[in-house]
């Protein structure tokens, strides 16, 4: 009479453990997602956050080495005797910033980073021309008005770009908090698992306890029965 109901007894516990196994593989595979994730999100705060911040704040200066160096030049009276290396600096400066720009467009891009990187492209584009004209409107023999009036657009496209610099670098930094957040919520999921990793190990200890106990009663009843 002890047999079957030991046999009954182990085969309800080894197929618990088998459910408690199974469940066990599942959170394990659920922690290598969470962690791989976790990799991909850190990755992408250094290389598509970190990295093109530090290229937006490089490009901003080479523009305000530009704004100092055609301010200089604008106020210099031989400008006939630096216009030519004026001109080779101010291109130094612009391959620079297209160098950056190019490694910004590489990076992962939200779509309100695509709109206004294209909108900041389009104005360096115009800046580029409205420097050309100021240098050469310095050179030619048009009116002091019309020379301050090239300068002031000159000025007035610096403050349009910087304004796009600051609005793409606030992106940066909204997009950087909502990387940080997921992988919190990430590293809150795994916690989670290892609180039902640890509640399974203790469910199998009592499991095997339960077990050795039922043995040791089989086998204290069955020497009863072999002494009688």
């Amino acid at each position: 009479m002890n047999l079957p109901f030991s046999y009954q007894q182990k085969l309800k516990i080894a197929i618990l453990l088998f459910c408690i196994m199974v469940c066990t593989i599942f959170i394990r595979i659920l922690e290598d997602k969470n962690l791989k994730n976790v990799s991909i999100a850190f990755s992408s705060m250094y290389n598509d956050r970190l990295i093109p911040a530090t290229d937006l704040f490089q490009i901003s200066e080479h523009l305000n080495a530009k704004r100092q160096l055609l301010g200089s030049y604008f106020y210099t009276l031989e400008k006939s005797c630096i216009s030519s290396s004026t001109l080779a600096a101010l291109e130094k400066h612009n391959n620079s910033i297209d160098h950056l720009l190019k490694k910004y467009e590489e990076t992962f891009l939200v779509s309100s980073e695509k709109k206004n990187l294209h909108a900041l492209k389009t104005k360096l584009h115009n800046n580029n021309r409205f420097e050309v004209s100021l240098i050469l409107s310095t050179t030619d023999a048009l009116s002091e008005k019309l020379r301050t009036d090239h300068y002031l657009d000159q000025q007035n496209s610096y403050a349009e770009i910087l304004k796009s610099l600051s609005t793409l670098t606030k992106i940066q930094s909204k997009v950087g908090e909502e990387l940080v957040k997921d992988s919190q919520k990430i590293m809150r999921g795994t916690e989670l698992y290892s609180t039902i990793q640890f509640i399974l190990a203790i469910t199998i200890g009592i499991l095997i306890v339960s077990i050795l106990s039922t043995s040791n009663l089989i086998k204290i009843r069955n020497e009863k029965f072999n002494v009688n």
